[in-house]
């Protein structure tokens, strides 16, 4: 047992669960503040998510519309932990899926592009984003949580620019792609037979999935991978092995903001939702693409299911009672338990803390029987 909870993925798992306890737990004392009568009921329907339908078709269904947008945020939290294990803090994330939604979105609706094409302009959009952190980052040592917050903003107001181009005339949300170009949309593949006919079903699922499994092999099997965490991991020591150090802030960056920018094709390119143009906020995705990946103990596979529960709790938020909660009681309780997702890391040190102090205990303990057994071997 002892053996078993020094292991990296047994931390992670303990740790997380721990973190979605409190948080369940502090988000049913906030509900019972506010309104007592129906706190449990609410933080039920919060956890229930799609099992609120009583008919199992549209329980598949409603399960198909977590799992799309399942999809781009793992992606967001795949970027984050890219760049973690790099040594990076990628905040800007955020501002990377925004212009990989409007470089997806813009290319379809305006250049009538196909899906392919679509997908590649995101990645490259992304990855432009983390390039400009990159540069600043390895040339003049610009904090990359300051350059990527700045770009997050700029991300936003340049799309929303950019996307008013191609906005429904009476609303301010762009056009349809299943109507104006249905090129663009992402093959289903046939998955959407799987969830009761729900169209949004799509390449972008199993396609999320893949780049997990591509980014683990990545880091933890291949040299380049090794390299750019020996860089993370002290700059200075990466440059006198040899290591360009320089440039791999910058591909670690790049590669990050790729992979939140393709997050932002795999949801705008379902046409599961609209781009708003007159959006003064950031989207949450990519931010909460960072709790995803801490929640996940920052391990690609841990991050695959991290990143599902997130996106559950958030979309089961939807159903509390509005007639005894405000609209917004939903995001409340969703943030509650993302913001502690952050802690996994924390009762993971505090987990290894304990148990190297008891370590220590016992090999004092035995060290102490083992000069006694002399001492009286002595005496003989």
């Amino acid at each position: 047992m002892k053996n078993l909870l020094k292991k990296d993925g047994v931390q992670s798992l303990i740790a997380s669960l721990i973190c979605i306890l409190l948080g369940l737990l502090i988000g049913y004392i906030v509900l019972l503040f506010i309104n007592p009568t129906g706190a449990g009921e609410a933080i039920l329907e919060v956890v229930k998510n799609f099992f609120h339908y009583s008919k199992p078709s549209l329980q598949l269904k409603n399960f198909g519309n977590t799992l799309v947008k399942t999809a781009p945020l793992l992606m967001c939290a795949l970027s984050v932990l890219f760049c973690y294990k790099v040594g990076l803090f990628n905040i800007g994330a955020a501002g990377q899926y925004v212009a990989g939604s409007c470089a997806a979105i813009y290319c379809a609706l305006k250049l009538g592009w196909g899906w392919l094409p679509c997908l590649l302009a995101a990645v490259v959009a992304g990855a432009v984003f983390g390039v400009a952190v990159g540069l600043l980052k390895a040339w003049r040592n610009v904090n990359e949580v300051i350059s990527g917050i700045m770009l997050n903003w700029i991300g936003l107001y340049l799309a929303n620019m950019l996307l008013s181009n191609v906005k429904e005339v009476a609303s301010p949300y762009t056009l349809h792609i299943k109507t104006e170009a249905t090129g663009a949309l992402l093959p289903s593949l046939g998955l959407e037979k799987l969830f009761n006919g729900n169209q949004y079903i799509t390449l972008a699922i199993p396609l999320s999935v893949l780049a997990a499994i591509a980014i683990s092999v990545v880091l933890d099997r291949t040299k380049f991978g090794y390299e750019l965490k020996a860089t993370g991991l002290n700059r200075n020591a990466a440059r006198y092995c040899g290591m360009a150090e320089k440039r791999n802030i910058i591909v670690s960056l790049a590669i990050g903001g790729a992979l939140a920018g393709l997050g932002g094709a795999l949801l705008y390119l379902t046409d599961y939702e609209q781009w708003l143009c007159t959006g003064s906020s950031v989207p949450g995705m990519g931010f909460n693409g960072i709790a995803a990946a801490f929640l996940g103990g920052l391990n690609p596979i841990g991050t695959v299911f991290s990143s599902y529960f997130i996106q559950h709790i958030t979309s089961g938020g939807a159903f509390v009672d509005k007639t005894m909660y405000c609209s917004q009681i939903s995001d409340l309780i969703s943030s509650i338990i993302i913001y502690l997702c952050g802690f996994v890391l924390f009762i993971k040190y505090a987990m290894n803390n304990m148990i190297a102090k008891r370590e220590n205990r016992a090999a004092q303990a035995v060290s102490a029987g083992t000069e006694d057994a002399e001492k009286k071997g002595g005496e003989a």
